[in-house]
């Protein structure tokens, strides 16, 4: 049997155009990917483990997993911790709430 293989990003797009409703929760979401993203990025950039960032934070690889995963809100000072692990600082802004995001460098992580 032949299996077909679909990227996420495709399947993203894909529904990001045609499913309104899919289109919401994934806009009302917005905040919760990019920082997702960041931290995936901040360690990929430093060519670290999730276990290697446990170690230089002081915690489990099993916590750094689920602060990737999006699953928990960490606290300003965990953030604080993630981004002297990885080589970065903490950076945090606000935007007007009715001004667009721009997705692009959630993404692509452009600055």
């Amino acid at each position: 049997m032949s299996t077909k293989t679909i990227k996420a990003e495709a399947l993203h797009v894909r529904r990001m155009k045609s499913d309104p409703a899919y289109r919401k929760a994934y806009d009302a979401l917005g905040s919760e990917f990019a920082l997702v993203n960041a931290l995936i990025r901040a360690r990929t950039r430093a060519h670290l483990s999730q276990a290697e960032v446990a170690s230089r934070m002081g915690t489990t690889e099993s916590a750094v997993s689920r602060l990737e995963s999006g699953r928990v809100k960490p606290s300003t000072r965990t953030l604080e911790r993630y981004a002297e692990a990885t080589g970065h600082k903490l950076r945090i802004s606000l935007t007007p709430a009715n001004q667009p995001t721009d997705r692009r460098q959630s993404r692509t992580g452009s600055s």
